[in-house]
């Protein structure tokens, strides 16, 4: 499995071993390069101010995390366009398939930003550009690459020419327009030439040189070279509706086997097809099949001895009976009961929260859902969903409750966290008293909740603005709990705080614990937020700009609940 992913902190342990791997691949494929070159890389992505323009540095790696081929965007946003520094694959590797999957997360990259195209330089294939003719095959291989996806040399400017008489291969400038026009207007194109031969290479070219360049532009609008390699249709097909841009979908499709079938059990199957049915409507999302992952990304969260007993007392019970807390020990961690059935409630904080045959089964399916699509952020999708069931946020290092069993959203977190920071906004009717919990003394994870106050609604005991983390994770917990009458309005005006909040901790990925349970009508909840207040609160999370995991969390009325989740992902995508 080949995963491309966008590496924002070079300096996190997990990112320092690609930081390495990928000075290697510079020195092999790149030889002519000087040494101080491949350093600058950490320096630019560390201070973007000083060199004029955004790092963007995508490696792509294996599902042994082998680096396999890297990829260096740079945006200049003063001018909206992007700029494709390098891209190269590990020699020692096979290289099938990576340079393409790189190229297309690059351009996916742009097209988010805004750019006005992607811009780049290839060495010719023009014998008389070339002295050394060893290179003009691989030259040639490497332009028809590009014309797959429509990018071609620009001509009719001075771009080629050698600032050095003796400058051997001179690159020609090409462009990708990104399934969009392919005419470059004059006076843009002039501003780009200007900004990468100062801003890139102005060490190396005189200002003359760049004037000669930027004067070198006189057609309006300035034209690509005609297509040399592939048919014109075939790169048009390539630069079509691309289903990357979609939201990736991941559910577990046998979520029903954990179906309790008791009057007031208001956690049904019936939320996830009732959400299904009204975003299949749309096309916007992506469904992809969860993957398997290990319990060791449990263990990174949850204590080994409540995963322990969670499966075992699950594996034991009879199909179709369910055990629910009633004796709630001491919790002496020395001696805990003996028996399975009344351990549960040395695990758990609540009555109603059972266990049965298949509420280890779907609730470890659930947790696959997540990793999933915590995956697919971190191969560059810019929003994935984990329609999940049974839910997750109530759930504590070594506690079960609040229908929910492994926390999703923490175990997501944990993994993203190993190449950035990440924020955790719980949404929920409810306090998320797991994520809490799991990272109240973490610096590195922000977690916030705006929940009913725990003075009238579950789970009671947490949920208080005083608690803001302890230890490294001071000030890295926020609460917002409110009152029992809120209405969409009142409720946005919160979630700005909330959003204010998250840019200024600027993580580089965000987690929103998605509760559709503030809705008007909710058998647990008091508020009455619609349909179009769910737009709103999406819109209002997207003006964050960040690579966003949604997981599903509450939200029991079955009859607005998929109404409500489309309209929060129509606000979502702006």
């Amino acid at each position: 499995m080949l995963r491309v992913r966008k590496i924002s902190n070079p300096f996190l342990s997990e990112n320092k071993v690609a930081m390495s791997k990928i000075r290697e691949i510079v020195a092999a494929q790149f030889p002519d390069i000087a040494i101080s070159k491949i350093e600058e890389i950490e320096k630019q992505m560390a201070d973007p101010v000083r060199h004029k323009f955004l790092s963007f540095l995508f490696v792509a790696d294996d599902i042994k995390g082998n680096i396999r081929g890297f990829a260096l965007m740079l945006y200049m946003s003063d001018i909206k366009f992007c700029y494709l520094d390098y891209i190269a694959v590990n020699p020692g590797t096979n290289s099938s398939g990576v340079g393409g999957a790189l190229y297309e997360r690059v351009r996916d990259e742009a097209v988010s930003l805004g750019s006005a195209g992607l811009f780049f330089e290839s060495l010719p294939d023009d014998p008389a550009l070339c002295k050394d003719k060893r290179f003009l095959d691989q030259n040639r291989k490497r332009l028809k690459f590009y014309e797959r996806y429509g990018a071609r040399p620009i001509t009719g400017t001075l771009y080629e020419t050698p600032v050095k008489e003796d400058d051997d291969c001179p690159p020609y400038l090409l462009f990708d327009a990104l399934g969009g026009d392919e005419s470059v207007p004059a006076r843009v194109l002039k501003r780009v030439i200007r900004a990468i031969l100062e801003r890139k290479y102005g060490d190396y070219c005189p200002p003359n040189y760049i004037r000669m360049v930027v004067n070198s532009v006189k057609s309006d609008p300035v034209r690509l070279r005609e297509y040399r390699y592939i048919r014109k249709d075939t790169a048009e097909r390539n630069n079509g509706s691309r289903e990357e841009r979609n939201i990736i979908l991941v559910y577990n499709d046998k979520h029903d086997i954990h179906h309790i079938r008791e009057v007031g059990y208001v956690e049904s199957p019936v939320r996830v097809s009732r959400i299904l049915n009204e975003l299949e409507k749309t096309g916007w999302f992506r469904t992809v099949h969860q993957k398997e992952y290990a319990d060791y990304w449990i263990a990174r969260v949850h204590d080994r001895g409540y995963l322990s007993y969670f499966r075992k007392a699950c594996r034991n019970l009879p199909q179709g009976k369910s055990i629910y807390p009633y004796v709630f020990p001491i919790r002496n961690k020395a001696k805990p009961p003996v028996e399975l059935t009344v351990r549960a409630g040395y695990y758990c904080i609540d009555t109603f929260t059972p266990l049965n045959k298949n509420a280890y089964l779907a609730a470890r399916e659930a947790v696959n859902c997540a990793l999933t699509a915590a995956d697919a952020i971190l191969e560059g999708k810019k929003y994935a969903y984990a329609l999940v069931r049974p839910p997750g946020h109530h759930a504590e290092r070594n506690v079960f409750g609040g229908f929910c069993y492994f926390n999703n959203a923490a175990i997501a977190a944990n993994y993203i966290s190993r190449y950035g920071s990440v924020a955790i906004l719980d949404i929920d009717f409810h306090h998320g008293n797991g994520q809490q919990e799991i990272f109240y003394h973490r610096s590195d994870v922000l977690t916030i909740s705006i929940h009913g106050h725990p003075s009238f609604a579950y789970p009671y005991f947490s949920g208080y603005r005083e608690e803001t983390g302890e230890g490294d994770g001071d000030g890295y917990n926020m609460n917002i709990p409110l009152g029992e009458k809120i209405d969409g309005d009142k409720y946005l005006m919160h979630l700005k705080k909330t959003v204010d909040r998250i840019r200024k901790f600027n993580p580089d990925y965000l987690v929103v614990a998605l509760g559709l349970d503030t809705a008007a009508g909710d058998p647990t909840g008091t508020w009455s937020l619609r349909g179009a207040d769910f737009e709103n609160n999406g819109r209002m999370i997207s003006t964050l700009r960040l690579p966003v995991l949604v997981i599903q969390e509450g939200g029991y009325n079955s009859r607005n609940i998929g109404i409500n989740a489309k309209m929060f992902f129509k606000g979502l995508r702006g």
